[in-house]
């Protein structure tokens, strides 16, 4: 597949049009940042471990019934997907108390939930991503209710399936953020990646923080835990 000209570059990643007007070629770069941007670094070997956990964890879902847009991987730091719409709505899918949930709410970190639960943030940098509820997004016009439900009934069943998935690698799933696009035929699908850029994952042991959040909150090791929850993914998925 011909990778084209660049249409976009975000904090994570570089997306490219190919000779496919429906399919695009993402590019993981090593670049990290926190806190909507305003603490940059980087992460060496982050862009290759987020491309192929995503893509090991996306084949998965597909599997289970959950759409997304992977079709192939091209290579260590790149992947083809659909083209899709991105639905403005950042979806968060908790399991235990921590990072905002535990700061907004005044509750210790760690605490778990009896159920799982979900909230969403509009997807705008200008604004910090404020969380907003399904009423919000449907005044917005972010998405219509029917695709709210879609987006709902996947990202609790991905919360099912990961939680499984990391329990059999020592892991305990603690948060995670996932985007939902629409296809040209309006179907919606799993965007985006699925990465300890975007989860929240403890080890069940000794809770030691596998995750982004060894950069956000300066605690070190940061590669070295990137590559700790890459090596036990792929000796037990």
């Amino acid at each position: 597949m011909e990778k084209r000209e660049q249409l976009y570059e975000g904090k994570a990643k570089k997306v490219f049009a190919t000779e496919d007007p429906e399919a695009l070629i993402v590019s993981y770069k090593d670049d990290a940042t926190a806190f909507n941007g305003l603490k940059k670094g980087t992460i060496a070997g982050k862009g290759i471990i987020n491309n192929r956990m995503s893509n090991l964890l996306m084949q998965k879902l597909e599997r289970l019934g959950i759409p997304t847009h992977f079709i192939r991987e091209l290579s260590d730091r790149e992947t083809l997907v659909k083209k899709v719409e991105i639905i403005p709505l950042e979806v968060i899918v908790r399991n235990i108390a921590a990072g905002s949930f535990a700061k907004n709410y005044g509750v210790e970190e760690g605490i778990v939930f009896a159920a799982p639960t979900i909230e969403f943030s509009y997807k705008n940098d200008a604004l910090g991503d404020p969380l907003l509820n399904e009423y919000h997004a449907l005044a917005l016009g972010l998405a219509t209710k029917e695709e709210i439900e879609t987006i709902k009934k996947y990202a609790f069943a991905a919360n099912a399936a990961l939680k499984d998935i990391w329990k059999l690698c020592g892991v305990t799933l603690v948060d995670f953020k996932l985007e939902f696009g629409r296809t040209a035929d309006g179907t919606v699908v799993l965007a985006d990646e699925i990465s300890p850029d975007t989860s929240r994952l403890w080890d069940s042991e000794t809770k030691e923080k596998l995750d982004k959040d060894r950069f956000r909150r300066d605690l070190g090791g940061v590669e070295e835990a990137y590559q700790e929850i890459m090596r036990r993914l792929k000796e037990n998925l």
